[in-house]
């Protein structure tokens, strides 16, 4: 009987640690999605978004479409200066003809070139390299 006492208590002891790990691997999981989350520091891509829109590439998104206020997040304040288009007509149904005329459907889409387009939220490194700006 006090073989089998002990053994619950191992039994015990290995749960609560498995618990304690699973839960500050919970933490840092946390910690990590909320500093992605965050915006850059104020003005560190404006002067790449500038060479974006310069470039000639695009940025077709829709006003209610969470991943294109991603987008522009990951440029802080430097999204003011993407060469951003609203494909979403003011009633949010239907698309604009800009972006019908364009073949656009999905959000965000980068078109890079007549060749080049890039579907969902890209890195401001992506979109250097894509645009042969530098950051």
């Amino acid at each position: 009987m006090n073989d089998a006492t002990e053994e619950q208590k191992r039994s015990i002891r290995r749960i609560k640690y498995a618990i304690w790990i699973i839960g500050m691997i919970c933490v840092i999981l946390g910690v990590f999605v909320y500093i992605q989350s965050l915006p850059p520091p104020a003005h560190m891509y404006d002067v790449l978004a500038q060479c974006i829109a310069s470039s000639g590439a695009k940025f077709y998104g829709a006003f209610w479409c969470p991943h294109c206020e991603e987008q522009k997040t990951k440029f802080g304040t430097g999204a003011q200066y993407l060469p951003y288009v609203e494909c979403s007509p003011p009633d949010a149904k239907g698309r604009t003809h800009v972006c019908i005329d364009n073949g656009i459907t999905q959000y965000p889409t980068w078109v890079i070139s007549s060749s080049t387009k890039l579907i969902g939220v890209q890195t401001p490194q992506t979109l250097a390299s894509s645009t042969g700006c530098t950051i």
